[in-house]
């Protein structure tokens, strides 16, 4: 049974539709009323596709070899673990490429476009960090308050909630062994639940003094945020950044996305997975959804070039680094990195003598990865529809590419099993871009 439409401030609707004007994107979404799921409106919204979007090689410019980037990515996606993959890049601070391959469905052959929905999983993250330190530099929260203070659902071991701020929270340092208790989430149970049940967790160390990446303890964030902004986190989010930056496609919520006319259903290999609500049910850790075309603007955002709506005083506050950690992924780009850290649902690492920054997600049959260098505004982020981890390594061949150094191999395929039959088998992996 859907849910009744609530009440909608006009400020809202002010901002929808500013953002609605002055924006121009093919397809139709739904605009989602504050504390609802359902659209604002009964019948869709048109928008006009976006103009001068570089898709194609003669509009690819820059220092990156563009052409045989976009040769790997389409070798790439024609893998049997592979369903549809959408990329772009940032360079110098200017989008300078964005493709799709492969297909949103194996069972119609519908093909991933600039348009199509993706999750972000836990790059939704960052929007948490980022709204946390801008609502601090308002002056309406205290990062350094502890979290009891808040009154919200999170119990820690040995009552440590009363110690562990908002800082320690979203910098991952609450001291629970990592993922805790995410498998109760998978099973159904309710997220505020869980979080009062994990006072009996095990502790992998001393509150506050090691990193230990959580999503249910995380979300405790959804609380404090709603009661420092005095309205739905979602609808902070959506309301401080996603309509000022024109990020019209991104948003939070299984519906949203299962709604939208064109969405990438998740798969493992060749067989569509069913959508699972899981983690949809802890927005400040893994709740957004958008196009390829927002996620890129996100990433623009995040580098500086939108102060008008994110300051430099607050991605500093939410990017400054405060706990080192793990060095990510596994093999050689394991061991290719250095230094790595965590901010504010943010991470950074040294890799070939460059400080990158971003965040990077996995739920069941989606992935995405977001990471750039600040030193050059320079990055990619790519979003696919599957559960293989290795286009994870898109970002470090384009980063490469950008520094003229040689091809280190990131996405060479040789070495992996043969595809035999891939191609014939597919819609082709370059998907004509709807509008």
């Amino acid at each position: 049974m859907r849910s009744q439409l609530k009440p909608v401030s006009m400020s809202r609707v002010i901002l929808i539709l500013i953002a609605v004007t002055a924006l121009g994107f093919s397809g139709w979404f739904g605009i989602h009323a504050i504390g609802g799921k359902q659209p604002l409106a009964s019948v869709p919204i048109p928008m006009t596709a976006p103009e001068n979007l570089p898709q194609t090689p003669a509009q690819w410019r820059g220092r990156i070899d563009y052409r045989a980037l976009d040769r790997q990515l389409t070798d790439l996606a024609q893998r049997p673990e592979m369903a549809g993959l959408a990329v772009a890049v940032v360079e110098d601070g200017e989008l300078r490429f964005v493709r799709a391959y492969g297909v949103s469905d194996v069972s119609t052959g519908a093909p991933v476009t600039a348009q199509t929905l993706f999750r972000w999983a836990s790059v939704s993250k960052t929007t948490t960090g980022v709204m946390a330190a801008a609502l601090a530099k308002d002056g309406t929260l205290d990062l350094d308050r502890p979290i009891a203070d808040w009154r919200t659902s999170l119990r820690l071991p040995r009552g440590a909630e009363a110690q562990v701020t908002l800082d320690d929270l979203l910098a991952q340092r609450t001291g629970l062994t990592k993922n805790a208790y995410d498998e109760k989430l998978e099973e159904g149970q309710n997220p505020a639940q869980i979080r009062t049940d994990l006072a009996a967790a095990p502790l992998q160390c001393d509150p506050g003094t090691c990193h230990t990446y959580q999503n249910i303890a995380f979300d405790a964030a959804t609380e404090i945020l709603t009661a420092a902004a005095d309205k739905p986190f979602t609808n902070a989010v959506e309301d401080r950044f996603f309509l000022p930056l024109g990020m019209i496609s991104a948003g939070f919520g299984m519906e949203r996305l299962t709604g939208a006319a064109d969405w990438a259903k998740p798969h493992r290999g060749h067989r569509v997975l069913p959508v699972k609500e899981a983690y949809w049910r802890v927005p400040a850790a893994a709740g957004v959804e958008s196009d390829i075309v927002d996620f890129a603007k996100w990433m623009q955002a995040m580098m500086g070039a939108r102060p008008d709506v994110l300051p430099q005083s607050v991605l500093q506050l939410a990017h400054r680094p405060r706990i080192g950690t793990a060095k990510l992924y596994g093999g050689n780009l394991r061991q290719a990195m250095g230094d790595a850290a965590y901010g504010l649902g943010w991470r950074s690492f040294s890799y070939g003598g460059h400080r990158l920054e971003g965040h990077s997600g996995a739920v069941a049959g989606y992935r995405a990865t977001m990471i750039f260098e600040p030193a050059t505004r320079t990055g990619v982020v790519a979003m696919w529809n599957s559960d293989w981890g290795f286009p994870f390594r898109i970002p470090f061949t384009v980063i490469d590419s950008y520094h003229k150094r040689g091809d280190a191999g990131w996405l060479d395929l040789s070495e992996l099993p043969p595809a035999p039959g891939i191609a014939a088998a597919r819609t082709p992996a370059v998907a004509a871009v709807k509008g």
